[in-house]
């Protein structure tokens, strides 16, 4: 009985590691119709200067988180506005600047941090676990579980009663009748892309504790977050959020019954999709 609790408790708090990722990873994706293949390597920065930042600052974790995302955002900001931008129509430079991008990432990260993994330490208050019917629950899964719920609200509230969010949604849609209506795109891509990189390194924070800051990070968690985008639909909010979870049931689980399995059935439900509905399941049609 305790196996099946913890794993659908594991399972929830994958995948709110995963809406953090792949969340900005849909909207970058949506707005420029550019697969940020350094998405996964701005995770594991985030993860990288958050322990940082938490040696900095006496151990605070959310601190740490605060630092992980804002760090990151930065980067993020420089790679779109001097690096992308120059290369505006060229998708596919695009996606082997990012690609590239995640190998500079990778490396600086091996030279800066080492090779060994480092632990995130949680913050003190949520290492009891909690005990119920005679289960033990680590509590730390309820709160990553629980912030990928409140930024889910949070981004929902943006992009639906906000001016920022009618512009995303707008460009997503449909970016030249954007650009007409007198939206100046080129700041957009910046807020949003910042906006994803963002998520991303906090998500790299958070998900410390449960995975710490090694090398490979970011190999491990891009293709989960593509999956996701691709199963939910590019530039969907509910997409993400449901795709998110729907993958860390699949994968806990996959991997806990079978084994030798695990990236068929994880890989499986996403050519399923690509076949029956390339748009996702709550996506759009590129133009």
């Amino acid at each position: 009985m305790q196996f099946w609790v913890i794993q659908t408790l594991n399972s929830f708090a994958l995948g709110g590691l995963l809406f953090l990722l792949s969340s900005g990873f849909s909207l970058i994706f949506g707005l420029m119709r550019v697969p940020n293949l350094a998405h996964g390597a701005f995770f594991m920065l985030g993860a990288y200067i958050g322990v940082s930042t938490m040696g900095q600052v006496g151990g605070n974790f959310w601190l740490g988180v605060i630092g992980g995302g804002l760090g990151v955002a930065v980067l993020g900001g420089v790679l779109e506005r001097f690096i992308l931008r120059r290369l505006a129509g060229n998708e596919q430079g695009q996606v082997l600047v990012t690609l590239g991008f995640a190998f500079i990432i990778a490396d600086l990260c091996l030279v800066a941090w080492g090779g060994d993994p480092i632990p995130v330490p949680a913050p003190s208050y949520v290492n009891r676990p909690l005990f119920f019917a005679g289960l033990a629950f680590p509590t730390y899964r309820f709160v990553v579980l629980g912030v990928a719920v409140a930024m889910a609200v949070v981004l929902h509230v943006v992009m639906d009663r906000t001016r920022l969010g009618a512009m995303i949604r707008a460009g997503v849609d449909d970016m030249q009748m954007a650009r007409g209506i007198g939206i100046k795109a080129s700041q957009l891509f910046t807020i949003v892309f910042c906006l994803g990189a963002a998520l991303a390194g906090a998500g790299g924070v958070l998900g410390g504790p449960i995975t710490s800051a090694y090398p490979g990070l970011d190999a491990d968690m891009l293709p989960l977050a593509l999956v996701v985008v691709i199963l939910g639909g590019v530039g969907s909010l509910l997409g993400a959020f449901v795709g998110s979870f729907a993958i860390g049931f699949i994968y806990n689980f996959g991997i806990a019954l079978f084994p030798d399995l695990a990236y068929v059935i994880l890989f499986l439900p996403m050519v399923l999709v690509l076949v029956w509905r390339p748009q996702g399941l709550f996506g759009r049609l590129l133009r």
